[in-house]
C-alpha cells in the first residue's frame, strides 16, 4: 500500500507525529488502508447540504472494514444560483478541472491508498470522475441523490419551473404572487435538482461507468437507503484497496459506449457531450462527436423525464433505476463491463426485478418514444465541427425551422430583448462569444431558454449558441457550436435579420448566405476587447 511509506521507517517519524496530532493512534499505523474522502459539502448548494451525513456513513463503513478515513473539502458551484445576472456562471465549467486537481493534490500529497468522492452537482461529479482516471487508485463515487420534486398549483415543479415562470410573468400569464409561490415551492429540500438535468445525468453516467454502487443515481437524497448505500460504499472501497482494483481495471472504452447509449435512452443533458469526453481523456480514450451520434442512432429513447416530459428521477427509481434501463438495453450494451459492485453489468441485469418496471414509465425497446436517442449531433456551415441539441425535448413543430437571426453578444442583452418582448415568433436567437474562451467558461443559457418557454414561444422560436445549455433546457436550442466565435467560428459572421435554416431531422444548421461571404467576414473580424485576471485568465491560457 502507498501509505506504507509513511507508516513505516524511522525517517518518517515527523510525518507520523503530525498525523498523531489529528487523532491517529498506534493501531492506525499498522496494516490498515488509508482512505481519503473528497467531501463536497457546503450549505450553499441544496444538492450538497446533506453530504456531511453521507460522509459520516462512508467513514463508518471504512472503519468497520478495517480502514482509516481522512476527509477534506472540495468546492462546489450551484449553476442555478450562479447563472444569469453577473459573472458567476463563468466559473462553473472551469471549476470542474479545479476539482480534478483538488483530488489529485490531496490523494497524491498524502500517500493515500484509495478514495471516495462524495458529490452530487453539475461540475463536481465530472471533476471527480476525471480524477478517478487520472490518479488510477481504487476509488468509488457516491452521488448524493436527486431532490424530491415540488408542487406548484397542483403540478410537478422544480427549478426549471422557477426559470420559466419569469417568462410567464412577463407575458402577463401569471401574477407576481404566482412567481413568489413558485419560488417557495419548487425546491423542497436536499438533493440535486429533481429532473434529468446535468447533475442527475452525470450521476446516471457514473453508475453505468461502473464507479458507483447499484441504485445510487436515481435514489432520492431523502431516501433513508442513501445512508445505507453510503455505509456500504465505505466498506467497498476498503475491499477494492485490498484487492488492488483500480478505476482503469473497471472502466474501458466499451464502458463509455455503454454510458452514451444509456444517456441517449434516458434523454440526458447535452452537457454529457462535454463531460464524458473530458473524463474519457483522463482514461486515455478519445470520444468523438461521431461516436455520440452513432450511439444515438441505435439507442431508442425509452423514458421522458423532465424537461423532456413530466416524469421525475423518483419515477425512474421506482421502476428500478439505471439497472432497469440497462435491462431494457441489454441487447445493445456490452454486459461484460465491470463495476465497483465486483459484479459485471450482465450480473447486475440478472438481478433486476422485471415486475416493478412499469412500461408506461420506462418503455420496452420495441415501443420507444423514438427509435433514436434523446441527443443529436448537428453540423452545417455555422458549426462545421459540430453542435448538440436535446432533441427529446423538441416538439415535432420545430424539427425543421427557418427564420431571421436575432444576434446578441451576451446573455444579458438576450434576456433584455426576450423580456422586453422584442423577439417575434419565427425568430432564431443567436447568442455568441459564450464559448470556453469567449465568455470565458462556456456559461449555460438556461435563463433565455426558460424565458422563451415561459412566454409561450417554445414552438415558434429557436436559439443557437457557442455556449451551452442546462440539462433543464427544452425546445429547439442548439449549443456547443464549434468553432466558437472567439476562435472566429462561423457563428461570429451572422448579421441581424439573415436567414438561418435548422433541420434537426437531417442534422443541419445553416446560415443562408454564400460560404465566400462567411469566409470574408471572418477574415475581417475584430474580436471584442476584454480584460481577464485571476483564475479566469489562467483558465483561458490553459486552453491555448
Amino acid at each position: 500500500m502507498r501509505s506504507t511509506r509513511i507508516k513505516k521507517g524511522v525517517e518518517t517519524a515527523p510525518h507520523r507525529s503530525l498525523l498523531r496530532a489529528t487523532g491517529l493512534k498506534d493501531e492506525d499505523f499498522e496494516d490498515k488502508p488509508w482512505i481519503g474522502i473528497a467531501n463536497s459539502y457546503n450549505n450553499i448548494i441544496p444538492g450538497h447540504i446533506h453530504l456531511n451525513e453521507i460522509t459520516e456513513q462512508v467513514m463508518r463503513g471504512i472503519r468497520d472494514a478495517g480502514g482509516v478515513p481522512f476527509v477534506w473539502g472540495v468546492p462546489g458551484i450551484c449553476d442555478g444560483i450562479a447563472m444569469g445576472k453577473g459573472h458567476g456562471m463563468l466559473y462553473s465549467l472551469p471549476s470542474r478541472d479545479h476539482i480534478a486537481d483538488n483530488v489529485e493534490f490531496m490523494v497524491g500529497a498524502h500517500s493515500l491508498d484509495g478514495w471516495v468522492g462524495v458529490t452530487n452537482c453539475d461540475k463536481i461529479t465530472p471533476g471527480m470522475l476525471m480524477a478517478t482516471g487520472r490518479i488510477n487508485l481504487p476509488a468509488i463515487i457516491i452521488t448524493g441523490g436527486p431532490m424530491k420534486s415540488g408542487d406548484f398549483k397542483g403540478k410537478t415543479a422544480d427549478i426549471i419551473s422557477c426559470f420559466e415562470v419569469i417568462g410567464e410573468y412577463n407575458a402577463n400569464k401569471v401574477t407576481i404572487d404566482d412567481v413568489l409561490a413558485c419560488e417557495r415551492s419548487a425546491c423542497p429540500g436536499a438533493g440535486s435538482c429533481s429532473g434529468l438535468f446535468t447533475a442527475n445525468s452525470m450521476a446516471c453516467m457514473t453508475e453505468i461507468l461502473g464507479l458507483s454502487l447499484t441504485n445510487c443515481a436515481a435514489m432520492l437524497a431523502v431516501n433513508p437507503k442513501k445512508m445505507e448505500l453510503a455505509y456500504f460504499t465505505g466498506k467497498r472501497i476498503v475491499k477494492l484497496v485490498k484487492k488492488n482494483i483500480c478505476p482503469r481495471d473497471i472502466v474501458t472504452e466499451k464502458s463509455f459506449e455503454n454510458a452514451i447509449k444509456v444517456d441517449m435512452c434516458i434523454g440526458g443533458s447535452t452537457n454529457t457531450v462535454l463531460h464524458l469526453p473530458a473524463i474519457a481523456k483522463e482514461y486515455g480514450f478519445d470520444l468523438s462527436l461521431d461516436l455520440f451520434q452513432k450511439c444515438a442512432e441505435i439507442s431508442p429513447n425509452l423514458i421522458k423525464i423532465r424537461p423532456s416530459g413530466d416524469l421525475t428521477m423518483e419515477d425512474l427509481y421506482d421502476v428500478g433505476g439505471i439497472s432497469a434501463v440497462m435491462k431494457r438495453l441489454e441487447s445493445i450494451l456490452d454486459t461484460s463491463q465491470k463495476t465497483v459492485n465486483l459484479s459485471n453489468i450482465g450480473e447486475i441485469i440478472k438481478n433486476v426485478d422485471e415486475g416493478i418496471i412499469d412500461s408506461q414509465v420506462l418503455r420496452n425497446i420495441d415501443n420507444p418514444h423514438s427509435t433514436q436517442g434523446g441527443l443529436r449531433i448537428v453540423y452545417g456551415n455555422l458549426c462545421p465541427l459540430g453542435s448538440v441539441v436535446k432533441v427529446a425535448a423538441v416538439s415535432e413543430k420545430m424539427m425543421v425551422h427557418e427564420g431571421p437571426a436575432r444576434v446578441y453578444d451576451s446573455e444579458d442583452e438576450t434576456m433584455e430583448a426576450i423580456l422586453g418582448k422584442k423577439i417575434n415568433p419565427g425568430d432564431v436567437i443567436v447568442i455568441r462569444y459564450m464559448g470556453q474562451k469567449g465568455a470565458p467558461g462556456m456559461p449555460e443559457m438556461l435563463s433565455p431558454t426558460s424565458a422563451i418557454a415561459g412566454m409561450g414561444m417554445i414552438d415558434s422560436v429557436a436559439l443557437i449558441t457557442d455556449g451551452r445549455f442546462s440539462g433543464g433546457t427544452r425546445g429547439p436550442c442548439i449549443g456547443h457550436m464549434e468553432p466558437e466565435a472567439w476562435e472566429k467560428g462561423p457563428i461570429a459572421a451572422i448579421r441581424e435579420g439573415e436567414m438561418i435554416k435548422i433541420d434537426l431531422i437531417n442534422r443541419i444548421v445553416d446560415l443562408q448566405i454564400p460560404q465566400e461571404e462567411i469566409d470574408h467576414r471572418l477574415n475581417e473580424l475584430q474580436l471584442p476587447k476584454r480584460v481577464l485576471k485571476g483564475f479566469l485568465k489562467n483558465y483561458v491560457n490553459s486552453l491555448e
